[in-house]
């Protein structure tokens, strides 16, 4: 094992570990530093592949635009120090199944990449390259995929806050009372 195998492990484990306690933990606000660190560590792999592009726009997007708006959003609802509910048995287990499911394509896509052969020549990862292939807007591009998750981002934030604003059952019952003496 060379220095570069350590290094790429090291990332690896980064990425892994943040993003396991990025889930696990109840307190939101150190899930969102741990899903910025996970990120961080995902475009470490980037630039260890030399890839400095896309290592660049996994850093200026994911970690410098949607954590810093998933932070400011839960500094928005005065919620950062508060622990979030332990979550139900059943939604554990449609958790669990969910990774399971994840997981399972992932290694139906890995299984198809490391059987596929290609014919055509491997196109170097330039920035006219990456921008020709993601904004195409025939069957090879990914300009409509790329829309829709961008929509979905903002409805699941716009829905978050709203969810997060709103009064607890106690302090909507709760009035304030005047005492008479």
């Amino acid at each position: 094992m060379n220095g570069s195998d350590i290094i790429f492990y090291l990332l690896a484990a980064m990425t892994l570990v943040c993003g396991l306690l990025s889930v696990t933990t109840r307190q939101i606000f150190r899930a969102a530093i741990y899903l910025l660190f996970a990120l961080i560590g995902v475009a470490g792999i980037y630039f260890w592949m030399e890839y400095e592009f896309i290592a660049a726009v996994q850093i200026v997007v994911y970690v410098g635009g949607i954590v810093v708006l998933i932070i400011f959003s839960i500094f928005l609802t005065q919620q950062a120090g508060e622990k979030m509910p332990r979550q139900r048995l059943d939604r554990k287990i449609f958790a669990a199944l969910a990774v399971f499911c994840g997981f399972a394509l992932t290694m139906v896509q890995v299984y198809k990449q490391v059987y596929y052969t290609s014919d055509a020549p491997a196109q170097t990862a330039t920035v006219a390259n990456i921008g020709k292939k993601m904004l195409n807007v025939n069957e090879e591009g990914y300009a409509l995929p790329f829309e829709v998750i961008s929509m979905l981002l903002l409805a699941a934030m716009v829905g978050c806050i709203v969810i997060a604003m709103r009064q607890k059952p106690d302090e909507q019952t709760a009035q304030p009372t005047e005492k008479t003496n």
